[in-house]
């Protein structure tokens, strides 16, 4: 048996599979300071009658990282830069306090200037003054060497935790988004340790001592103890949830747009061919362009709870949401209470959503039903117009899915996918303003739980050799090792293959059918003067993101 599980915004909903088939489903509202309590009370609503043992998996969905950016609710950090000549680094200066080296690796990994050690023992010092306790060390062309991390870290002794160093984030060459990266992980760290520490127990309580794993941003999982080091990875993995979920429960072939409508956001994806979009760079997290490889998914402030109101003489729907639905006790009208009103849905009291209607609409000298059609008008319209505005960008650059970047190939919706507790309520009124078919699947109120339970471990690796150098290195595992001038592509891929699978299975545990692949290679001579003095090898080797069987009915 799996369970999965994903928190959103404002519930948290749960499902127990059995052999690929949904057994039981939980849909669980929560407050922001109850994420934990949420969780466990969706858990012993599965769970009943149920024997713990007869558990092996566990996965999750979660925004702790998430809100905790957005929201400013994260540690003070301190930054230890090192640019090199010719980058003044002071405008990433994101920690609460921020330290410049004065050493240099170039781009071939090569050392060119050692770094003064006493600027490390001073900030050592500052930083406790201070009391900060998290740390990030960004060092320029790290991938290629990571030493003056490393050695950075060494000289800081054991009193900071964590002590974040970028290269061991991502292979990719960005040092902009290398030290945002680093400084959000370390942001993060001690409110995911919390928050997992916390599951562990919950779970622990009840039992359930099957492996836990946490939902990536790139569709695949992660276990939670390991993920405590790299909390990064988690942002957005609840759209990453979504989108996981429509995969598997659309048997969708062709060029489709995802909708996830929440309560109080609408997660917008797009399918090429029927395989979810990549991020390519990585995403922006607030303020804070990053490495983090992701599933491509923007958000629109609008949602089924989405507070209604007149600025003006206009009718305006979110950014914000004030509370529930006025149908079940909320504070202000809301397009819940329009769905209840025209009987789209069934929940609440709908004397109280007519009175929300009823009093929007003496505004405009309206009827409450007018009213009610013109809030569900306007969402599809703010919903359909962020639709556009995503593709108009998608089809003016590479566009690349989570196996391969498509050359030429524009994306052109065959197809709306809706999922989450409005879908079914809205789906006419979407068809008609996408012009497209709307499909909502079996299953459409769970689907990002479908979707987080039955997504496979993922992990990517970069591997650098330079035979002119004698070295080669892989930043992710922190592998920095010699090699022979007869080092070749050939054996590149070879050893990519293999440490790509040792990456995964450190991640959590290896599934029989995830499929290990070269995504990226390239292999050019380095020329001095009139002789080839060795080669410059590059390797992107990833398990692929993929999903466990599941039996539709």
């Amino acid at each position: 048996m799996i369970i999965g599980l994903d928190v959103g915004g404002t519930h948290i909903d749960a499902v127990l599979l059995s052999n690929g088939k949904v057994l039981r489903t939980a849909k669980v509202p929560y407050s922001s300071g109850s994420i934990v309590e949420g969780i466990c009370s969706a858990i012993d609503e599965l769970t009943e009658d149920v024997d713990p043992g007869k558990i092996n998996r566990v996965n999750l969905s979660t925004t702790i990282c998430t809100n905790a950016v957005l929201e400013g609710k994260t540690s003070p950090v301190g930054m230890i830069l090192e640019s090199g000549p010719g980058l003044d680094a002071s405008f990433l200066a994101c920690g609460e306090e921020n330290v410049f080296l004065d050493g240099y690796i170039d781009h071939r990994g090569q050392e060119v200037k050692p770094f003064n050690e006493n600027i490390v023992r001073d900030a050592s010092v500052h930083f406790k003054e201070k009391g900060i306790l998290s740390v990030g060390i960004a060092t320029k062309f790290s991938v290629r060497n990571p030493v003056h991390e490393l050695k950075a870290k060494e000289l800081l002794g054991g009193d900071f935790c964590p002590v974040t160093m970028g290269h061991a984030l991502s292979g990719k060459l960005n040092f902009p988004r290398r030290v945002y990266t680093t400084y959000l992980n370390a942001a993060v760290y001690e409110r995911f340790r919390f928050f997992a520490s916390a599951i562990d127990k919950a779970f622990e309580e009840r039992g359930i001592r099957a492996p836990v794993n946490v939902l990536k941003a790139d569709g695949g999982t992660m276990n939670l103890k390991k993920a405590v080091s790299f909390p990064v990875y988690t942002v957005l993995s609840g759209p990453s949830a979504s989108v996981m979920g429509c995969w598997v429960l659309s048997d969708n072939h062709e060029d489709a747009v995802i909708l996830d409508i929440g309560g109080t956001t609408t997660d917008i994806s797009f399918f090429a061919g029927g395989i979810p979009l990549l991020e390519p760079r990585g995403i922006k997290i607030g303020a804070y362009p990053t490495l983090v490889r992701a599933i491509y998914s923007h958000s629109v402030a609008i949602g089924g709870d989405s507070a209604v109101r007149f600025e003006g003489d206009k009718l305006v729907i979110g950014p914000r949401r004030e509370g529930p639905p006025k149908a079940l006790g909320g504070p202000m009208p809301t397009p819940t209470d329009a769905m209840i009103l025209l009987e789209l849905l069934n929940l609440g009291k709908k004397e109280k959503a007519y009175i929300a209607m009823k009093e929007l609409g003496e505004v405009m000298g309206i009827s409450p039903e007018e009213t009610a059609h013109l809030i569900l008008d306007r969402m599809g319209d703010l919903i359909k117009e962020r639709v556009y505005e995503l593709l108009k960008d998608l089809n003016s650059r590479p566009v690349y899915t989570i196996r391969e970047l498509l050359y030429g190939e524009k994306i052109t919706p065959k197809r709306a996918v809706i999922i989450g507790g409005p879908a079914k309520a809205l789906s006419l009124m979407l068809e008609r303003k996408l012009k497209i078919p709307c499909v909502v699947p079996e299953n459409f109120e769970v689907a990002n739980a479908i979707g987080a339970a039955l997504s496979r471990i993922t992990a990517e690796i970069n591997l650098i050799a330079d035979t002119a150098q004698g070295y080669l290195t892989v930043p992710e595992l922190g592998i920095r090792e010699k090699i022979g001038r007869d080092f070749n592509l050939e054996k590149a891929r070879k050893q990519a293959m293999e440490l790509i699978k040792e990456r995964a299975s450190a991640l959590g545990s290896l599934s029989e059918d995830a499929e290990a692949e070269i995504v990226e290679e390239s292999c050019f001579n380095m020329v001095r003067g009139f002789y080839t003095v060795g080669r410059n090898i590059r390797v992107k080797a990833q398990i692929k993101p993929g999903v466990s069987s599941f039996e539709m009915d």
